[in-house]
């Protein structure tokens, strides 16, 4: 049997005047995506075929199952567009299944086919109840659907298929900057923000020595975990020691994280300036702690003009972890590493914080120098799913 997998877009599909450009971006990242299969990729603005070795399924599907933009995919038997082909293939591909009831589904795309959708479907079921002994019709919950899609050269004949990532493919928007702590939160905002086409680079804030080395390896392994769902990303590690220290000394201790999210925002708007990006994304979550009630967020968004897309930030935590399972980024995210958000968290922090507060405390600090100096020591790691390539800068 020729086979191909047949990918369904899904949302892409209401994107009109725009639809081209969305498939042919997800084409871009699925032909990288299989650069190193023997694959063959076809498209039209309803559907997405790969033609493939039969010894590579398993691991292409594993990859398929990390591109966004797609909705559904199946593998699917190509078979001449007469009845007599239709009905031997589809005998032979439903004698390798085991079910007790069936739905069949036709799409006649080809009008000059002689048997309208309506004629097919019970001519080829009482063809199926024929053959194969034991089982039934089912329109409602049947153990297998089978489908059929009728074209003018070819026709395609598939099963239950397999559920994609959905939403849109890597790139059909612009960069965003991450904050990336080693938590469970942020890596969910990292995913959720790439479905809708988003392309991150990630920031990591650490404090040597009151961080540790495995910390920052427990974000390179969160962000392996994300790079799956794109080709690379660029996780740009910040040196936060000194400003966090000096915060520590001359703020009050209720508002030391506050003012810490402060700075962490002013230094995510350089780094945001300094790659081209448009957006800051974080792990945010309404009231989840003090510095993220809706007064806290206030205060420390007022520090720059750049947009916040908190992705998570109406969920709950259990909703966040059910999502960090599915992306397997949990067990990374629970190690017990902290991060600079943990180390020093006061024992009453503020919940309701004044901004003409934190000024006169900042004043205090002289952090545009030492602000300069973090952006301009950041060093950058060029994260893949598979190994961490030659990073640019090192401490």
């Amino acid at each position: 049997m020729n086979k191909v997998i047949l990918i369904k877009y899904g949302e892409l599909t209401t994107k009109k005047g725009n639809r081209n450009f969305f498939v042919n971006t997800l084409y871009n990242n699925i032909k990288n995506k299989l650069k190193n299969y023997n694959v063959k990729i076809f498209k039209d603005i309803s559907r997405m075929y790969i033609e493939f070795e039969e010894e590579e399924l398993d691991s292409i599907k594993k990859i398929i199952d990390h591109i966004f933009g797609i909705h559904m995919y199946h593998i699917a038997t190509i078979v001449d567009t007469n009845i007599d082909s239709i009905k031997k293939e589809l005998l032979e591909i439903l004698k390798t299944k085991n079910f007790e009831s069936f739905k069949i589904e036709t799409k006649r795309s080809d009008k000059s086919f002689p048997y309208k959708s309506t004629e097919l479907n019970p001519l080829l079921g009482t063809y199926i109840l024929k053959n194969i002994g034991n089982i039934k019709v089912d329109v409602h919950n049947p153990d297998i659907l089978i489908t059929i899609e009728i074209r003018q050269y070819h026709s395609y004949i598939y099963t239950n298929g397999y559920k994609g990532c959905g939403g849109y493919p890597s790139g059909v928007q612009n960069k965003a900057m991450l904050m990336l702590s080693g938590g469970i939160d942020s890596p969910v905002a990292g995913y959720l923000a790439m479905k809708r086409g988003i392309k991150l680079d990630a920031v990591y804030f650490e404090a040597i020595p009151h961080t540790s080395l495995e910390a920052r390896n427990k974000v390179i392994e969160l962000t392996k975990k994300l790079a799956k769902y794109t080709d690379e990303i660029n996780l740009h590690i910040v040196n936060f020691t000194k400003i966090q220290e000096e915060i520590y000394k001359k703020a009050k201790s209720s508002y030391c994280i506050t003012i810490m999210r402060r700075m962490m925002y002013r230094i995510m708007e350089e780094l945001a300036i300094k790659n081209h990006a448009l957006a800051i994304v974080n792990g945010e979550s309404v009231g989840q702690v003090a510095s993220q009630t809706l007064t806290s967020m206030n205060v420390i968004n007022s520090v720059t003009n750049m947009p916040i897309l908190r992705p998570v930030a109406c969920l709950d935590k259990l909703e966040i972890i059910d999502i960090a399972r599915k992306i397997d980024t949990y067990e990374i995210s629970i190690l017990p590493y902290e991060d600079c958000c943990t180390i020093f968290v006061p024992k009453h922090p503020v919940i309701n914080p004044k901004e003409d507060e934190c000024i006169k405390m900042e004043e205090k600090i002289n952090y545009e120098e030492m602000i300069t100096e973090a952006v301009e020591s950041v060093y950058t790691l060029k994260i893949t799913d598979e190994v961490s390539k030659k990073f640019e800068k090192f401490l």
